[in-house]
């Protein structure tokens, strides 16, 4: 396509014309594209220049150029007006009012298991404990075999533990792997908790689900007593439930630990008389006794220098017994009204 200086001439005309129309920003730059865009109107002659005799070529393009930079001016001229008509009209049209009271801000809640988490971190922490950490898909030796549960024992089963493949891996059933873990890797004083997701082939209720979350508690050095997993125990318990909290202390067997025993705490719902939340007054809030010698040598401890003990606790039914709640699928429903009370 030929294009001469004439069709430059229109091309200007019709340029101040749908410039100066353009009624605001949308329509302004409507009218850009269609004049200067890659398939405008003054693109398209600046491409056809190029079939010009050569003596019309020369002043051809010096007025293209020209005309280029008229409609950018005008283009630029005609934005600041519209912007200067757009302010002249806020107040009317995209006023504030200053007045206004909007709606409260919903504020996020902690979940009751991360308070539960972190006030049971900062009890040990006074202790002088320290966090340790594992992986959830196990081994059957950390999971079982070190800590004496035997081939035969029914947890092993595949109806009690979720088995992943058929290497024996599977996803731990408690956080008690972690102590020998630990064992196996530090030297004696040892002193630490082991909070973190478990999982069991459990059928969802309102106690049992078949993902929960544990804290393991391990201490050994040389001369630990029952007595000091007695005095661990009531501190930890009183820290957590109140001092007007009842605690009892019970014979129990662990295949871990030996002797073994389960402490529980005095209803709070009830205060201790009995209620269909307690059935008798006592909820049991963990189990513990002094790590059995083998489990020591399992981890790479001598019985015969040290000693220790360990505990075991589910977050979840701490967290139940601390705020009353009495069915554990609440903690899993991320209902905001049961969030916010905590």
């Amino acid at each position: 396509m030929s294009v001469n200086v004439g069709d430059l001439d229109a091309i200007a005309v019709d340029a101040r014309q749908r410039i100066g129309a353009a009624s605001d920003e949308a329509a302004l730059e409507q009218v850009r594209v269609e004049l200067l865009g890659k398939k405008g109107a003054l693109t398209g002659a600046l491409r056809g220049l190029g079939s010009l005799p050569a003596d019309q070529r020369a002043a051809a393009g010096a007025r293209a150029n020209a005309l280029k930079g008229e409609i950018e001016t005008m283009l630029a001229s005609r934005a600041r007006e519209l912007q200067a008509a757009r302010l002249q009209t806020l107040g009317d049209q995209e006023w504030i009012d200053m007045t206004f009271v909007p709606s409260p801000v919903r504020r996020g809640h902690l979940h009751p298991l991360t308070l539960i988490l972190r006030e049971v971190k900062a009890i040990f922490s006074r202790l002088g404990y320290e966090v340790a950490l594992g992986p959830q898909v196990e081994d059957e030796f950390h999971n079982f075999e070190a800590l004496n549960i035997p081939q035969e024992h029914p947890a092993r089963d595949t109806m009690d533990s979720f088995y992943v493949d058929a290497d024996h891996l599977l996803l731990r059933t408690h956080t008690s792997p972690v102590q020998i873990r630990y064992m196996l890797s530090h030297e004696p004083p040892i002193r630490i908790i082991a909070p973190g997701a478990v999982y069991r082939r459990d059928a969802t209720d309102p106690s049992h689900a078949s993902q929960f979350y544990q804290v393991e508690g391990l201490v050994v050095d040389r001369d630990i007593r029952l007595s000091d997993l007695k005095g661990t125990i009531e501190y930890f318990a009183r820290s957590l439930f109140g001092p007007d909290r009842r605690i009892r202390i019970v014979g129990d067997h662990f295949p871990f630990t030996e002797p073994s025993i389960a402490a529980a705490v005095s209803c709070g719902i009830c205060g201790g008389a009995g209620c269909r939340s307690c059935k008798g007054g006592w909820l049991e809030i963990l189990g513990a006794g002094m790590v059995h010698p083998q489990v020591l040598r399992n981890g790479g401890v001598d019985p015969d220098h040290y000693s220790g003990f360990a505990f075991g606790a589910g977050l979840d039914r701490l967290a139940m017994l601390k705020y009353n709640v009495t069915d554990l699928r609440l903690f899993l429903e991320n209902d905001v009204r049961f969030l916010k009370q905590f």
